[in-house]
This record gives structure tokens, sequence and C-alpha cells, in this order.
């Protein structure tokens, strides 16, 4: 199991590397993380949702993702809401007040331990990750996730700290003496990621680390910027891009306060055709060529947020020049689409008006939107979670992605016509197409195709048929982490704490 330090010390990273590390030396590991906190979810093939960063680790692992991986969900709505999904499944929304002072926690981590125990029959090892830190003494007796779910299943434990902040004596110290006997007990070894420069020089630092906690650094993992993994955690959005830059096609992707499922771009970013900025900026989105409105797990307030700061202004003007405007899923909600003369779920802000009578995602019950599409939606409890093969547009290739939407939107006039962007393998239909530079799909990872990559460089004067293949580019990058990570840890050790 990999705990932290502190939240973003590289739990999730190190988990993937062990995930593909177990894989490569001919074993059948599995990812779990009790609980998880993420606006950025996947679909599983049998319909349930899980943290983006266990189907990340499923992936590679070269296993298909299941709820059993990540039991307990919870998808912030608002600064003190959450959304709460359990094997799954969505079973209501909590205030923070709520979730952590509830009596819930019993039938949680009871749920959690079931969960970990189904993939124990079919996994070896299981690879768990921890949430934030180990010390967080106020959430000791709340938590199902860290040390509370290692003494339970009895994990070799092993504690991340990031060097790069500073402070990682005392913070590697404080996390490891403020733990009971008993969970100390747990902590086989320390893992000092994110480090610069010559790693021979921490030498001295591992020996004071053993002095201090009686506990071994088994690995001092080197600060890298050459391996890609996606991550879910939003704090990486502020290290990406912010503006245009000359010589290739500007992409710019709306940054909306409660933006979810930003890897649905990250093959944008690897795609060297391309340069994919996030902003809030309305002179920024003025030089884009192609704007992309993501996923939203509050369409209202957020469409509200983007009329305040003249984006969406930005938006209406840049669609009136013919630039190319396209959104994803809760961004794609903002468009249309759907079956012809039958109910259309998602594409909300694009459309004339957002209704939201059950109040599903917050008090105010109707909205206007952007108008530049003919729709009406009706926000609805009822939420659609599938994994999906289809045809994009007109071309034969087989498309892959997933959906995770809610809402239903319909044609502001009845009868009139529609034309869908995707053919399902099941002969029904996804999203909208105004036209070539205009379209919006439900579908998450639409963009991970590369037919659908080479249809959005068409027109701009560079080679549209590159064909890269965003999948193949994550293998890669999931066997460059395995051999970084192999290098910089005692793997014999690691090995000789487990049960295998």
């Amino acid at each position: 199991m990999f705990v932290g330090t502190c939240s973003d010390a590289g739990k999730s990273i190190l988990n993937t590397a062990f995930c593909r590390i177990f894989k490569q030396d001919g074993y059948r590991p599995a990812p779990f993380k009790a609980q998880n906190m993420s606006l950025n979810s996947y679909s599983t093939p049998e319909g349930g949702e899980i943290g983006r960063a266990q189907a990340v680790q499923a992936e590679a692992c070269g296993i298909l993702p299941h709820t059993d991986m990540n039991p307990v969900l919870l998808k912030p709505s608002t600064d003190q809401t959450s959304q709460v999904i359990l094997n799954g499944k969505a079973v209501g929304n909590m205030s923070a007040r709520e979730y952590f002072r509830s009596g819930n926690k019993t039938q949680l981590f009871t749920e959690a331990v079931k969960a970990f125990h189904r993939l124990e029959e079919n996994y070896n090892p299981i690879v768990l990750e921890g949430a934030g830190s180990i010390s967080e003494l106020n959430l000791r007796d709340r938590d199902i996730t860290n040390m509370r779910m290692a003494k339970e299943v009895d994990a070799a434990t092993y504690l991340v700290a990031d060097i790069d902040r500073g402070g990682v004596f005392a913070s590697v110290y404080g996390s490891v003496m403020l733990l009971p006997e008993e969970e100390r007990y747990l902590i086989k070894g320390i893992i000092i990621n994110k480090f610069r420069g010559d790693v021979s020089l921490f030498e001295e630092g591992r020996q004071i680390i053993r002095e201090l906690t009686g506990v071994p650094v088994v690995g001092v993992i080197p600060y890298y910027k050459d391996i890609h993994i996606e991550e879910e955690d939003s704090v990486a959005l502020e290290v990406k891009a912010s503006a245009a830059v000359a010589g290739k096609i500007n992409v710019a992707v709306i940054r909306l306060p409660r933006m979810s499922n930003f890897t649905d771009f990250n093959a944008l970013e690897r795609d060297g055709r391309f340069h994919l900025y996030y902003t809030d900026k309305a002179e920024e989105i003025g030089k884009a060529d192609v704007i992309i409105l993501p996923g939203t797990k509050s369409t209202i307030a957020d469409l509200q947020a983007i009329y305040a700061n003249g984006v969406a202004e930005a938006v209406v003007k840049a669609f009136r020049k013919k630039k190319k405007v396209i959104g994803i899923c809760g961004g794609g909600r903002v468009m249309g689409g759907g079956v012809e003369g039958a109910p259309i779920t998602g594409y909300q802000m694009m459309g004339v008006r957002i209704e939201d009578p059950g109040q599903v995602e917050g008090m105010q019950t109707v909205t206007d939107g952007l108008g530049l599409l003919p729709l009406v939606t009706v926000m609805q409890d009822a939420k659609v979670v599938c994994q999906s093969h289809f045809r994009f547009k007109n071309y034969e290739s087989d498309c892959a992605g997933y959906q995770i939407h809610m809402g239903t939107t319909t044609p502001l006039h009845a009868g009139e016509r529609q034309t869908t962007l995707n053919t399902l393998a099941d002969g029904t239909t996804d999203g909208y197409r105004l036209n070539a530079d205009c379209w919006g799909s439900y579908m998450h990872g639409i963009l991970d195709n590369p037919v659908v990559l080479d249809d959005l460089a068409a027109g701009f004067g560079v080679d549209a048929g590159s064909g890269f293949d965003y999948r193949a580019f994550k293998e890669r990058q999931y066997d460059l982490l395995a051999g970084q990570v192999r290098k910089a840890v005692d793997l014999d050790y690691i090995y000789s704490t487990l049960y295998l």
C-alpha cells in the first residue's frame, strides 16, 4: 500500500508504476483505493463509476477497470457538497459535515473491505492507495482509506514523501511518529519522491530518516518531466499551458470552476499538431483555432461564471467567426444531440435554456444558455454511466469512449430534425453536429481516437492524417514509468515484504 505525508505526494503515480512492474514480473495485479475524491471519473464495463486514477492503474495492470477498485467515490458539486458514489452507483449528495460527522463510515468501510476481498479472489497482489495524509489526527476515527484499511488487510505499507515541497524530514518523521504503534509497524519503507539533482547527495538523508523513524528509505525517485501519466487531481492543471502560441493549431479548453474529466484532452496535449491550453480569459479564447467546452459537475453555476467573466461572450464571438467550437460531455452537454425525434441528454450550456426543477444542481431552477443551438435541457437525477463503441461522423473507423452524464435535452421546437455525431455499436446515436466545425458529444475519451484528432486538424494546413495513437502512447509511458521506478527503489526489499 502507498500512503502519503500529504496530498499530491505521488501516491497515484507510484501505484501505477508498481501495477505495471508487477505485471511485467508475471503477476496479476489490481489497484484498489477504498475512497477517492475527484471530479475526474471513469465508466467501468459493467456501467459503474470510479475515480480516474484507478482506471489508469487498471490499464497499467493490463486489466479492465471494475467498481471494486474504488468502492467509494466523492464527486464535489459545490465547495461544501459532494455526490456520493457507492460501488459504482450514485446514492445521493452530502455536505462535508454530513459525510464526516454521520455514522455511515461503518457501512462504507464494510463495503470497501468486501470490495477488496472480491478483488483478492482474482488478482494478486492488490496495490492499495491511500488518500491525502496519514497524519490527519482529527479525521482518524472517520478515515476508511489510509491506515485503517492497511491494518484491516495487513498491507505492507510504504510512505511517500514529496521532497520538492521542502520539509521532507519533518513530514516523514511526523507522519510516522504520530501513528499508533500497531499502525507504525505496518510501515515497511519510505519513498522519497520528486528529487531534483544528484540522488547520491541524499545518502546522508537516508541514514538520518532511518535513525529518526526506524524505517528504511527504500527509494529516491528522481523528478521527471518526460514521462506522461494521466492525472486525476485538478492540481495538475496549475502547471499546464494557459496561452496560445504560434505555429500550431491552438486549442483552448474553457477553464470552468468545477471542470471535470480534463483527461479528455490529454491526447491533444501529446499530438504534435496541436497546442492545448486552459483559459478563463476572453482574449486568449479569441486567439484559439478550436474552442472546447469541457465537462462540469455544476453546469448552471459554471455557466453563470463564464457569463460573469466575459468567456461566454468570447465563445459566441468565436462561433460567429466560424472558429471550431466543440463540447465534450458536460461541456458537450452544451451542444445538443441524440436520437432524432427522441429526448436527447446533455450538451447543456449552448442551448437556449437549462431547467432544474428538482434542484439537482442547486437552488436555481432555470437559467439561459448560450443560445447557439435550439435546445432546452431539463436536469434529472438519473445518471447514464457506460462504455461505448461508435463510429464518428461518417468515418468507418471503430472508436471507443465512455459516458457519464445527467439531464435530458430536447429540441426547442418539437419535431425539429437534428444531425447526430456518433453511431453506436447497438444502433443508437450520440451527440449533435451543427456542421463540420461545431459539434458536441457525451463521449468522454472521444479525442483519444485517431480519426477524431485527424478530423479536428482538418482545414489548418497541417498533415491531417498523422494517425496519432494515444492508447499506444500511454502504453509506452507505463513502461517508461516502471523502468524509472525500478532503477530508483530497492525492489528486492519490497518483494521481501509481500505475501505473493
